[in-house]
């Protein structure tokens, strides 16, 4: 096998030695110029591997390198050096096709994980590895229309790089499933990938649950703890629900994100972290930022590109698909042969306009299998929410007599008439009730559990007690 080879690119001397000697020690090549006329000349020249370039140069920018590699070299990846908390340039960098950066004074620790991570993407391209796994997105991401499709390449794109991707969309689309597909297309998929509901974690736990912590730190410390960022290292950390973070976590976060590095409570010095961040929120999280209930510099680090899931409304025609493989999975799961849609049924999903998506789907399908006789479902086996007719203001005829219309429908039974007895029609009453602010809620279930009066914990119990998924 060749020996690899990277580009060095930057007008300080001592910078150029110290990547020269550092990467050396790695077994690579290196090539260290100080101008953007001796770096398209070189790459003009040979091939790389790799390439670093400083920000500012004598008679060009960092941004033109990236530029013309992305341009002429789509393969290699190329991370840009910035100066210290020099954020925008980092931002701007990764927006321009960067696959990482790395601040000045440089640390060698973080240097060598990056290099090891840009090689590896550098040699699956040349493999082809990275087609072979998109291929294989399709088997999980549902869909042949055209707004999926787009959305399988743009992961493909993602992939690609380190930039931070911010997921957008409503609940239940599938905003995990695709930030997993980000990170296993990539080369980080040898690393770990960690999910964190960021509305699930209490505020006063969160620090913590975040950095880590120390030894006898606060009570009930009672040994140390390796917080997400430390247990996602070397891979990506998932922040769902991104806008549930109070606003004092989203100081820290940044700061996180911006020195790839933590501190955890009770230590003296921060821990370097190697990590991709990929946050997701079913909120409008600009608006959230006019509001001031989400910091701008935050909104702009997390959302260096942002990829937009569409709803299972705006893509009607893969219903029959999703409800396909879904059908597959709960026959698989329970050892049996598949259910079949009947042609009604199949018709009566395509109309509907699932606020719950592909979750919701998941969840009318394994009720149907359960509920259904024979091996076919039925229209009334999906028993599909119905909308409610809207109230007239003023009824159109009165009848004779006290001047009142006759109630529209009758009375609610009374708890005695309920089949089951009293039980039974109370636990109906709490299900009709905990179904409805799922659903106004798009079936986020800590909207659901406020819109109840409830608490989230309470919420998970009932659901549990009620056998609602």
């Amino acid at each position: 096998m060749s020996q690899q080879s990277v580009l060095v690119i930057d007008d300080e001397r001592d910078i150029r030695e110290l990547l020269t000697i550092t990467l050396g020690r790695m077994d690579l090549q290196v090539d260290a110029v100080g101008t953007v006329t001796e770096a398209r000349r070189a790459l003009g020249e040979r091939s790389y591997d790799l390439c670093f370039t400083d920000m500012r140069l004598p008679d060009g920018t960092g941004h033109e390198i990236v530029e013309h590699i992305s341009a002429n070299h789509p393969d290699m990846p190329v991370a840009m050096i910035t100066a210290y908390g020099n954020v925008d340039a980092a931002v701007n960098a990764l927006k321009a096709g960067a696959f990482d950066f790395v601040s000045k004074p440089v640390d060698i620790q973080m240097l060598r994980q990056l290099v090891r991570t840009a090689l590896r993407l550098a040699e699956e391209k040349r493999s082809g590895k990275s087609a072979a796994k998109a291929g294989g997105a399709g088997d999980r991401l549902v869909g042949d229309s055209p707004a999926m499709q787009q959305v399988r390449s743009t992961i493909v794109k993602l992939a690609r790089n380190q930039a931070p991707v911010y997921i957008a969309g409503e609940s239940g689309v599938g905003k995990e499933l695709v930030a997993r597909l980000i990170h296993e297309q990539g080369p980080r998929a040898v690393g770990p990938f960690i999910p964190v509901n960021c509305g699930a974690i209490p505020s006063e736990l969160m620090e913590s649950e975040f950095f880590g912590h120390r030894k006898g730190s606060f009570t009930g410390a009672h040994t140390d703890k390796e917080g997400l960022f430390q247990a996602a290292h070397g891979g990506t950390l998932f922040l769902d629900e991104v806008a549930e973070l109070p606003l004092h976590m989203q100081v820290k976060l940044l700061r996180a994100i911006q020195e790839k590095a933590v501190r955890p409570i009770g230590a003296r010095e921060e821990v370097p972290v190697d990590v991709r961040i990929l946050s997701a929120t079913h909120k409008n999280l600009a608006a959230l930022v006019e509001q001031g209930q989400f910091r701008q510099d935050l909104f702009y680090r997390i959302n260096v590109i942002e990829l937009r899931v569409p709803p299972l409304r705006e893509r009607r025609g893969d219903v029959p698909l999703l409800a396909n493989h879904i059908l597959q999975g709960l026959a698989r799961k329970d050892g049996g042969a598949p259910r079949r849609l009947l042609a009604e049924a199949q018709q009566a999903l395509e109309s509907y306009d699932f606020p719950g998506n592909v979750r919701e789907l998941e969840n009318i399908l394994e009720r149907a299998t359960a509920m259904c006789d024979g091996d076919h479902i039925a229209a009334d086996d999906l028993m599909l929410p119905q909308r409610q007719p809207r109230q007239e203001s003023a009824p159109a005829h009165l009848p004779p007599g006290n001047g009142t219309a006759a109630p529209a429908t009758a009375p609610p039974a009374s708890p005695a008439a309920a089949a089951g007895g009293l039980d039974d029609y109370i636990s109906n009453l709490e299900r009709g009730a905990i179904m409805k602010a799922l659903e106004e809620s798009r079936y986020n279930k800590t909207a659901a559990a406020k819109k109840l009066g409830i608490t989230f914990r309470a919420l998970r119990y009932k659901l549990k007690k009620l056998g609602i998924d």
